[in-house]
Order: C-alpha cells, then sequence, then structure tokens
C-alpha cells in the first residue's frame, strides 16, 4: 500500500496551556517535535470560543510549520477572513457547537449548501485548499463532491466508539471507497488510538489520518516525539498487512 500521511491534531497542547493560561506548553514547538518524530503534517482547530488554539497560534504554524498546515474550522465570515490572511495549506471544515466538549460529528451538507459553497469558492479563489469533516455516509459524501471540494475527513467516532461492531468499520469503508470513485482525497480522524487506528489505516482509499488527543494524551507518559513515532508505527504495521 502507499503511504498514509499522519497529521497530528496539537490542538490539547494548548488546552494545557490554557488551564492556566500560562505561555507554555507552546503549540507552536508541539509542532516541530512531532515533525521530526516523523508527522506528515500538523493539525489545529481554532474554535470560535478560543478554548485551546489562539489566533495568534494560527499565524506562527501557517509561518513556521514545516509541513503541510492544516486548519480546521467553522464556516463563518470571521474564520474565512481568518484563514485568508494566514494561508494555510489546507482548511477542513467542521461543525462546532459551542457546548460540546469535543466535536460530536460531522457537517451535515443537506443544511445550508449555499453557505459551504461560497465558503469553498472563497478559500479557493484564496489558494486554500479545502476538505469537508463528513460522517461516512453515501449522501454526504455526494453532496461534498457537488461542492467541488477536494477532499474529505470521514468522521471516525461512531467507529471509536463501537469497534467491534463490523458495521461501524464498513461504514467507513463504502464511504471513503465511493468517495475515491468520485475523485476526493479521503482522510480521516476523530478518537483514534494506538489500540483501534489499525482497520482504519488499513482503508486503502485513506490517503491521511487526523490524531490529536490520544497522542497528547499519551505524551504524558512516554513523551510526545515517543507518541507520535509509536502512532506511525501502528498506522504502518495495519498497512503493511
Amino acid at each position: 500500500m502507499t503511504h498514509q500521511r499522519l497529521y497530528i491534531n496539537i490542538d490539547h497542547v494548548a488546552t494545557l496551556r490554557q488551564a492556566r493560561r500560562a505561555p507554555y506548553p507552546d503549540p507552536v514547538a508541539a509542532a516541530r517535535l512531532c515533525e521530526e518524530a516523523g508527522a506528515d503534517g500538523i493539525t489545529a482547530h481554532l474554535r470560535e470560543d478560543r478554548r485551546h488554539i489562539q489566533d495568534a497560534d494560527v499565524v506562527a504554524l501557517a509561518a513556521g510549520a514545516r509541513t503541510p498546515f492544516n486548519l480546521e474550522m467553522a464556516c463563518t465570515a470571521e474564520m474565512v477572513g481568518i484563514a485568508l490572511r494566514c494561508k494555510p495549506y489546507q482548511v477542513t471544515l467542521v461543525p462546532e457547537k459551542r457546548e460540546e466538549i469535543t466535536t460530536e460529528g460531522g457537517l451535515d451538507l443537506r443544511h445550508d449548501p449555499a453557505r459551504v459553497r461560497a465558503t469553498v469558492e472563497r478559500l479557493r479563489d484564496g489558494g486554500i485548499r479545502t476538505s469537508l469533516f463528513i460522517d461516512p455516509d453515501r449522501e454526504q459524501v455526494e453532496l461534498a463532491r457537488a461542492l467541488d471540494v477536494a477532499a474529505i475527513e470521514l468522521h471516525t467516532g461512531t467507529y471509536c466508539e463501537r469497534p467491534d461492531d463490523p458495521a461501524t468499520l464498513a461504514a467507513l469503508e463504502q464511504a471513503a471507497a465511493h468517495a475515491a470513485s468520485l475523485g476526493l482525497a479521503v482522510h480521516a480522524g476523530h478518537g483514534l488510538t494506538v489500540e483501534n487506528v489499525g482497520p482504519v489505516a488499513s482503508i486503502t482509499m485513506c490517503e491521511e489520518l487526523n490524531i490529536g488527543h490520544s497522542i497528547v494524551a499519551r505524551a504524558v507518559f512516554v513523551g510526545l516525539s515517543e507518541a507520535v513515532r509509536d502512532m506511525r508505527a501502528a498506522m504502518d504495521r495495519a498497512r503493511a498487512r
């Protein structure tokens, strides 16, 4: 199989910093360690409530990341303006609710597609590649294709909650195959760990995984570089089967 890219989401390095409003730990320094340990890219989610990543982090990451920088953000005028100023390699549009602890599912592209389309067009005109974070659902895949984005990211949360249920993996496999058949690049992420990543990493059409919380949590015990290498090794083992 071809090499599957690993993008590290560094949000929760910033969560630790914001717990004390301290200047450390620095997400940009964390990104550099991840890159040195083998990450293919860096992801960060600038939430509207700024609960972890801050505007200054996005500016610094867009300017200083050695690998491609993927900015996750809500489909709002404010966020589009920030993206157009900072020019990340890619923007992934995600749903966002103020009261949620973490992203609870994919974008529902049946709701207000005109707003999503306008956002995608503004980002494209600004030279920014766009991906949509969606549930592994055939209709959502087709709606994403109709919006003329470069990629989709399949929400793996249901699989991670029920990894022993064959239907959850099958949904990801089928959505990935359908998306690839339509010419979309396929990414996936949310809730993946060293223990459960294997079956998702084995999906041939899936080019890229975005993984954050479990790596930052594991880093508490083994260090960030080792946590990245452990995930990379787990993905590579699965990919080689």
